[in-house]
């Protein structure tokens, strides 16, 4: 198996992913990686690749080691269709130069103030990370020049397309150089991309991860080994390492399951229960709290979870493994759906383990085992989740003006340290 350093990866780069728990590269990292950073470095990459096969990575690292610390510009855009993809791959970039302090990485989108993106592309930016909408915006006004762009990427371009951005992509391509290198990454490829490929690209090398135009299960498949006592102790560490957590917890038997939920609920988790002795009406009134999301955690019997349709499910959670591995495997699928990555966790005793590998040859897929988290890391999880949310809250600029002062009168005497603690 390759190594990152083998790939090419620089050290400061390698110590940030390390941290991040990165250990080995993936297939899409291993084949992109080393085309970007080695030899065929200028050459153009289309790469079929489903989200959650760590294509971010793929192209970002090698961004990131080619960018010029000492050049306060742009000099690589990554277009990407969604507010909430740009977000991710931006945050991901800023962890994974972490020691690279020079290096600036400005996320643009709509939906947040134009204002401050135009103080921070003022203040020297490297990398833009932009949907296509509030780049053309920022085009427009004259305040981003992209005169100086060597790498362009378009993540998940068959979604761009879905989405009517044809045009767009056209109209920000005719300000970045001709001779620029250019990375494209799609889930499928259809006609379209085959011709944005032909149009501006200049005879790509074409990677394919998994099957060609067919959506591999976009599923992590974890397992934690506890005692049995120590079960239940486990399952809330899990939820409380994952904050935006919505996930099914499949238990075998009625019982467990109206136990676990209890205990859950007593806990103060956003719990309930979901089994064959709920009346019809107690089931719908479930089924639509969780769709609503206002239940996160729904503990359910195989038998009574089946009418239950959710596409944004971050987690199934297997208290315990069912007999039939099929079983696990319906259960696996109700997670990663839609393009989305999801995370399948199975939380084992040593009995289990033979089970567990039943389970690992029908999916084709090996477990990976992990530590279960600790309350320090749990915390940490927990602050740098609120970092985040207070950083993408929507501010109405508008509405809020008239508030700020006094506001100002009431905090302004506390500073910056002050206010993060």
């Amino acid at each position: 198996m390759m190594t990152f350093e083998e790939l090419g990866v620089n050290e400061n780069l390698r110590r940030a992913i390390e941290e991040l728990g990165f250990e080995s590269p993936m297939p899409v990292q291993e084949k992109v990686i080393p085309h970007l950073l080695g030899e065929g470095a200028e050459g153009d990459v289309v790469a079929l690749a489903q989200t959650g096969t760590g294509k971010t990575a793929a192209f970002g690292l090698p961004v990131l080691q080619r960018i010029d610390p000492e050049m306060r510009r742009p000099q690589a855009l990554i277009l990407s269709p969604t507010r909430e993809l740009c977000l991710q791959i931006g945050s991901d970039l800023a962890d994974f130069s972490k020691y690279m302090p020079q290096i600036k990485v400005l996320p643009v989108y709509g939906g947040s103030s134009i204002e401050s993106q135009i103080r921070s592309l003022k203040n020297g930016v490297q990398i833009i990370v932009a949907t296509p909408g509030r780049l053309i915006d920022l085009i427009k006004r004259g305040v981003v020049d992209l005169s100086g762009v060597h790498t362009v990427v378009l993540d998940e371009a068959d979604e761009m397309l879905n989405m009517g951005f044809l045009d767009s992509i056209d109209e920000i391509l005719s300000c970045v150089p001709a001779d620029r290198k250019m990375l494209m990454f799609s889930a499928t490829m259809p006609n379209e991309i085959a011709r944005i490929a032909r149009k501006y690209m200049h005879e790509p090398t074409e990677f394919v991860i998994g099957n060609r135009n067919e959506g591999s299960a976009n599923v992590k498949h974890i397992y934690y080994m506890v005692n049995a006592k120590d079960k239940y102790l486990a399952l809330k560490r899990i939820a409380d390492n994952s904050p935006n957590i919505y996930a099914i917890i499949f238990c075998r038997t009625r019982r467990d399951t109206q136990e676990i939920a209890d205990k859950l609920i007593a806990d103060g988790y956003n719990a309930e229960a979901l089994h064959g002795d709920l009346s019809q009406q107690q089931r719908d009134i479930v089924m639509r709290k969780f769709r609503d999301g206002v239940v996160s955690l729904l503990v359910a019997t195989d038998v009574a979870a089946r009418g239950l349709d959710v596409d944004d499910l971050t987690h199934v959670i297997n208290y315990g493994l069912p007999d039939d591995p099929a079983v696990y495997t319906h259960r696996s699928g109700r997670t990663g759906r839609a393009g989305k990555t999801g995370v399948s966790i199975a939380i084992i005793h040593s009995r289990e383990k033979g089970k567990l590998r039943e389970i690992e040859k029908k999916i084709g897929k090996k477990f990976e085992r992990k530590e279960v988290p600790t309350p320090e890391h749990i915390i940490e999880k927990q602050l740098y989740n609120l970092a985040d949310r207070i950083e993408k809250v929507k501010v109405d600029d508008e509405e809020i003006d008239k508030y700020l002062p006094g506001v100002s009168r009431k905090l302004g005497w506390l500073s910056q340290e002050d206010l993060l603690k």
